[in-house]
């Protein structure tokens, strides 16, 4: 059975039909992305999914219950979180009290126990842990935002446009990043607008154009399709 399944969603912006009738799955174990150019719909989906906008029409299946209408802190509690694009870290707390912040679904004594496994997948925000988030690097907050993600200790990862503004270098630590955490055992749904980074981390993959899904497959074959490779490789 599939960890997440979306089937025939439909979501507007007022009279803007913004998602038209999108299904995918992510099953336990894997990375599967969505890749897309601006506008194609790929955050409204993620939004959508993780409780943020209700869908006119369609259902939202997690670990098998229907969680459309179900506001997002519980969602969070239920086992899936989001890595929100932009990052959106608290500016004015340290490193520390912004992690803590993601764990307020979990006892202390979890709190304390999974800060320890993030400085360990994330050694540089042990390093600031005293420091105020809105000094970091973009890289850093990034790190910090997806740090704080892991703090519920979620079963489904949704990471939004992860590399979005970073510098080449830095969007390699994180594409890096997301691989250990998913050789760790963490299931990852990924919207990202570097298709190729996407497709080379991805198992599965679903291409977005103006709200539909236009095709899908093993993100391999996808990364080597010469459509894909025109369309959003610059091949």
């Amino acid at each position: 059975m599939s960890l997440l399944s979306v089937e025939d969603l439909h979501v507007y912006y007022g009279s803007i039909h913004a998602i038209k009738g999108v299904s995918f799955e992510v099953n336990e174990n894997e990375i599967v992305t969505l890749i897309g150019a601006n506008g194609a719909g790929k955050s409204t989906t993620l939004n959508t999914v993780a409780g943020l906008l209700k869908p006119r029409t369609g259902t939202v299946t997690f670990q098998g219950q229907n969680i459309v209408g179900v506001p997002a802190h519980k969602i969070l509690s239920h086992g899936l979180a989001m890595c929100p694009e932009g990052r959106r870290v608290f500016t004015q707390l340290t490193v520390e009290e912004n992690l803590e912040m993601g764990g307020y679904t979990r006892t202390n004594d979890e709190v304390q126990e999974t800060l320890q496994v993030v400085y360990e997948r994330f050694p540089r925000l042990k390093e600031r842990y005293k420091q105020v988030a809105g000094t970091l690097s973009g890289g850093e907050q990034q790190m910090l935002a997806m740090g704080r993600a892991l703090m519920s200790r979620p079963k489904l990862l949704m990471l939004d446009e992860p590399s979005m503004g970073l510098a080449p270098i830095l969007v390699d630590q994180i594409f890096e990043i997301i691989k250990t955490l998913h050789e760790a055992g963490t299931t990852i749904l990924l919207v990202e607008q570097n298709a190729q980074m996407a497709l080379s981390v991805a198992d599965r993959a679903y291409v977005l154009e103006t709200g539909k899904i236009s095709m899908t497959g093993n993100a391999r074959e996808l990364l080597a399709d010469e459509r894909v490779r025109k369309a959003y490789l610059g091949g």
